[in-house]
């Protein structure tokens, strides 16, 4: 479950999008998700988007896919949201369009559709599409590295009710950071395997030691 951080990789990806992103005019957030995707090494990158949501996270996540030859798919709610995101795409001129997969909010699709799609390492979704973005995080298949999580929109969290302990109830959170741009990014890297409630309840007591003054044996006890 460790990430190794490629440096130069994450530059390159840095850059690229700045050049990508100059006509969009939103700095700050684009860059710095296609530098971490890039930068950690993505082989499958899955972002959400629907239509009327800004789209250079999106152009920064399809230059980060480039150069680490990473797959890139897009998950939308419905056709239309998937045709006005490959034409947005298409007018930033991407050399490659990332795949599109169209998922509804029914549970039994939405398990079907994110089965498919094993191996997740860097996963961006936007908490603006709360129930589109929960089915999504809910059903994600992480790969053995475990995943790198961007939740947009993260700074209205409060009034959404997100958090990492709820979104991911039965996966280890590792590390989460907050950072105030663009709205707010909420991110996270996630372990890739899920938890069974009674190993949770294990790893959570605490060991207590206890040292015997009479005897001065020492004497470890789980509470």
């Amino acid at each position: 479950m460790k990430l190794i951080w490629s440096p130069e990789t994450a530059s390159k990806a840095y850059i690229g999008t700045v050049k990508s992103c100059e006509k969009l005019g939103t700095p700050g957030a684009a860059e710095l998700v296609a530098a971490m995707a890039a930068g950690w090494n993505a082989t499958l990158i899955v972002e959400t988007w629907s239509e009327g949501e800004t789209i250079a996270i999106s152009v920064g996540l399809n230059v980060a896919s480039q150069h680490t030859n990473a797959r890139h798919i897009c998950i939308v709610p419905n056709a239309s949201s998937e045709a006005a995101y490959l034409q947005a795409m298409t007018q930033q001129s991407c050399s490659t369009l990332p795949e599109t997969i169209i998922m509804n909010e029914e549970e039994e699709n939405s398990e079907k559709t994110m089965h498919k799609l094993q191996g997740i390492d860097f996963l961006v979704i936007d908490w603006d599409q709360k129930d589109f973005a929960a089915n999504v995080l809910r059903n994600a298949a992480f790969g053995s590295r475990g995943a790198v999580v961007v939740c947009r929109s993260g700074y209205r969290r409060s009034t959404s009710c997100f958090s990492w302990t709820k979104a991911f109830s039965d996966r280890n959170v590792v590390r989460t950071v907050t950072l105030p741009v663009s709205g707010g990014l909420e991110i996270a890297h996630v372990a890739a395997a899920r938890s069974s409630g009674k190993t949770d309840i294990i790893n959570k007591r605490k060991w207590i030691k206890h040292i015997d003054q009479r005897s001065g044996e020492e004497h470890v006890i789980r509470k």
